[in-house]
């Protein structure tokens, strides 16, 4: 297809898939007659992957990202799906780096147009495709209409509300002078007005925030640092392992610790929890290596294995837990710790070593979150909390994402 062709739709399932050489954002709007979505609701993206009648689907860094349009379940009003896409890398453009969308029948997967959008520079995001209703039947529309200020700007351009920080108060022009008019007799001098108080100074970041990734290898995290789980731009690997392990503080004192994970979807709602009363959850994709009841021993005391190759879209949160069931507190543990592998090699990514303790018998280690772009994200959280089980901790651990 060439920029403004159209085809009609075989077809009333399709799907969109955008490609490049690099990660892409890739989302779906739905539009009225004025080319406006209905609400937020109507821009599908990653942490809202479906909507009446369009969902997305996130390639994970391996495949392309994609939009599927059923046009049997459009609702009425809505005349016209916009497909975008912009690069993950924050301010990198399209020079050079020409998506390909592909558009398929969505049951047979039948390639029915491919579309790459010429000549493209400075834009930062692209409308790249559009399926669209025009006399009652539905088309697909190639576009290659770039915006220069992201998916943001698209967004906005659609209706979308973008949240961003409120700009500063301009300052007021003193008054220009002029001539004053006599005053009464009996006037009064006037108090000039006291100048604004300067801004004060922006809050300094917590200790350890910040974001890296694993280029230059293996991490050592602090409390609230963050790694993205990429190395050279690319997802590093689909299976990880989360080794929790502890020791006791008072040598020849057993202390019983249980290590688990709380699943979560887009909105922090519990989906499932793994751990040693329940060793597997989301079919098999998230595993518990079982309980040890005494700390003892060289290693991992507890091991969890998590396919996020595997994981349903709609798991979007991981939390990672240790509770004292028997009521000893955290102040009787010594050297606790997590740390991320890969499931494969056994290779250590990352490592979080729990420095202070508290007297309670919970601690929320780390979380894994999905971002927008599909990349996964360990955080080290290190928050104590009181609860001697899972379930006295996925209301806390819900708040800590």
């Amino acid at each position: 297809m060439t920029p403004g062709s159209n085809i009609p739709l075989p077809t009333a399932r399709v799907t969109v898939d955008v490609t490049a050489p690099v990660r892409l954002d890739v989302s779906g709007l739905l539009l009225t007659a004025d080319g406006k979505v209905r609400s937020d609701d109507d821009f599908i993206f990653y942490n809202q992957p479906s909507g009446p009648g369009v969902t997305y689907r996130s390639g994970g860094g391996t495949s392309p990202d994609s939009i599927t349009v059923d046009t049997t379940a459009v609702p009425p009003g809505i005349e016209k799906i916009v497909v975008t896409a912009s690069p993950d890398a924050a301010g990198q453009t399209f020079r050079g780096i020409e998506p390909t969308a592909t558009l398929r029948g969505a049951d047979d997967q039948a390639v029915l147009a491919t579309f790459t959008p010429p000549q493209l520079g400075d834009e930062t995001a692209l409308v790249i495709m559009e399926i669209y209703l025009r006399n009652g039947q539905w088309k697909a529309r190639a576009v290659g209409q770039g915006y220069a200020n992201g998916l943001a700007g698209i967004a906005t351009d659609f209706g979308v509300t973008v949240e961003e920080p409120a700009p500063a108060a301009a300052p007021v022009a003193p008054p220009q002078p002029t001539a004053p008019p006599a005053p009464p007799v009996a006037a009064a001098p006037v108090t000039p007005a006291a100048p604004p108080a300067p801004p004060a100074p922006p809050a300094p970041p917590a200790p350890g925030a910040g974001k890296i990734n694993l280029d230059k290898g293996r991490v050592s995290l602090q409390k609230n640092q963050t790694v993205s789980l990429m190395k050279g731009g690319q997802p590093l690997l689909s299976q990880v392992k989360m080794g929790l392990g502890w020791e006791p503080a008072y040598r020849g004192k057993d202390i019983d610790l249980d290590a688990s994970v709380i699943a979560y979807g887009p909105q922090r709602n519990h989906i499932d929890s793994c751990y040693f009363g329940k060793l597997q959850i989301v079919n098999g994709a998230i595993r518990h290596s079982g309980d040890n009841l005494t700390g003892e021993g060289a290693g991992d005391d507890e091991v969890i294995t998590v396919d996020l190759g595997r994981l349903p879209m709609d798991v979007t949160g991981l939390v990672f837990t240790v509770n004292s069931f028997s009521g000893q507190k955290f102040t009787e543990v010594a050297k606790a710790y997590c740390r991320l592998m890969d499931a494969l090699t056994g290779e250590e990514l990352v490592r979080f070593d729990l420095t202070a303790a508290e007297p309670q018998t919970g601690v929320i280690m780390a979380k894994l979150i999905r971002q927008f772009t599909g990349e996964w994200e360990m955080t080290a959280v290190g928050d104590f909390v009181k609860s001697r089980t899972v379930r006295g901790m996925v209301k806390p651990a819900a708040q800590a994402l």
